[in-house]
């Protein structure tokens, strides 16, 4: 089943130093028998190349695909022309790092606090989005943002930008919020990251919509407490499981 676990699931556990980036895979591996990863790079903490090739070691001995690689920091608009500088060189590297290890899709976010864009900063994303849209199509996979914060969490802004970058590089990290906003951007869905309020409240229709969509991507939970995340992640994935097993059975 393609089923992951977003590594941020496991933030708490980081905190207290009782995870690692190794510990996570080993976890998504042998606790949960799933056939894939989604590293936040919160989890990844060097992306110089001898520390990447344990990870991609590490991946290819559990015969994990990477789903995602979810990357906070280096989004794309910052008011300060150098720091914008600086965030796209290090966007450019994890790029690089997604390609290292095979991830079929990067999240890098748009930035902007408010509610909305200014034409400029809308220009200047748009712009962005298209480059890194080019190069990961060249390479195999699809970059895009996430709707969780700011500008992005608006449905309007964020269908504005996929139809300006319109490319078939590009993607949404679907943020389920279980409502009809996630319909308005199921057609750009390239991976999926579901809260527990998701699987406790909108599940089956949340990914019921996004089927007939046409998505044919991982499922993605993700975990945010930080408290009982062994357990409560272990709940979440048998839901998840249990809907695409049932969509299974739906076939015979």
């Amino acid at each position: 089943m393609n089923v992951s676990i977003a590594s941020y699931a496991f933030h708490g556990l980081l905190q207290e130093g009782k995870m690692d980036l190794f510990g996570y895979l080993e976890s998504c591996k042998y606790r949960y028998g799933l056939q894939s990863a989604d590293v936040w790079n919160g989890m990844l903490p060097s992306i110089e190349e001898d520390h990447l090739l344990k990870v991609k070691d590490a991946l290819e001995e559990r015969e994990l695909v990477l789903a995602n690689l979810c990357v906070d920091g280096p989004h794309i608009w910052e008011d300060d022309p150098d720091v914008r500088e600086e965030h796209y060189r290090d966007a450019l590297a994890y790029l690089h790092v997604a390609e290292f290890l095979k991830a079929r899709t990067i999240r890098i976010d748009a930035g902007v606090q408010a509610d909305t864009f200014t034409g400029e900063q809308f220009e200047w994303i748009v712009k962005r989005y298209k480059e890194y849209a080019q190069r990961a199509y060249d390479g195999g996979y699809k970059v895009g943002p996430e709707n969780h914060w700011g500008a992005e969490a608006v449905p309007a802004n964020m269908k504005r930008i996929c139809e300006a970058v319109n490319h078939p590089g590009f993607g949404v990290l679907l943020h389920f919020r279980g409502n009809e906003e996630d319909q308005m951007m199921a057609p750009w869905a390239m991976h999926t990251h579901i809260s527990w309020d998701i699987t406790e409240h909108h599940l089956v229709e949340s990914m019921t919509m996004l089927r007939q969509a046409g998505y044919t991507g991982y499922w993605g939970v993700e975990h945010h407490t930080g408290q009982n995340e062994y357990t409560e992640v272990a709940v979440q994935v048998a839901r998840v499981q249990d809907v695409l097993d049932r969509w299974r059975l739906e076939k015979r």
